[in-house]
């Protein structure tokens, strides 16, 4: 049985909640370690580099909201770039800089994201890949944890989900999900896995 490792956020800025840190309330399993990460360029990869480390999974999923999606988004590709025109929650913003100094400019997910997404449409819940994690901290600790599994066996990669219904107050305008829509997202990307 493989063992994943699956984190979400915190929420951000003054909002109240995050669907990926909700989401992960939500999964457990015998072979499943949950966490949610500070909002914060200074502990959020360290955090999860040291989850890696204790808990040596065979799967990392990371999971992040991204406004104004409409589907789960799998992504593609991580970027060595630190470009955001937002703060995190500790107030530190990263403006056009390299994640790691001298890294490769960009790094693949290992995940296999093409059969997420077909599985996630046929459960009934809209998906598709994305070629664009950003380059705020879901890029950040995607580019990190690709960086540190580079050359292992270990699957890896960032998967971006919409806002939920209780947050449609908070972003006038936007798309959401439903919470348990996205939760049976992710548990059919784990049956995918197995």
């Amino acid at each position: 049985m493989i063992k994943v490792l699956l984190t979400g956020f915190e929420p951000f800025g003054e909002a109240a909640l995050n669907p990926s840190g909700e989401i992960v309330k939500q999964i457990s399993g015998d072979n499943i370690v949950t966490a949610i990460l500070p909002v914060a360029y200074t502990r959020s990869a360290a955090v999860l580099l040291a989850l890696i480390e204790e808990h040596k999974p065979d799967v990392v999923i990371s999971l992040g909201q991204a406004e104004g999606r409409t589907q789960i988004t799998p992504e593609r590709i991580a970027i060595n770039l630190d470009d955001a025109r937002l703060a995190d929650n500790e107030g530190m913003l990263r403006s056009d800089l390299p994640i790691i100094v001298g890294g490769p400019i960009a790094y693949e997910s290992t995940l296999p994201i093409k059969e997420f997404v077909d599985a996630i449409n046929a459960s009934g819940v809209p998906a598709a890949v994305s070629l664009s994690a950003g380059a705020f901290l879901c890029n950040h600790i995607f580019y990190v944890v690709q960086d540190k599994l580079k050359g292992t066996k270990v699957r890896s990669g960032f998967v971006h989900v919409p806002l939920m219904d209780e947050q449609a107050e908070e972003f006038p305008g936007l798309p959401t999900m439903p919470l348990d829509q996205m939760v049976r997202a992710v548990r059919t990307m784990l049956e995918v896995l197995e």
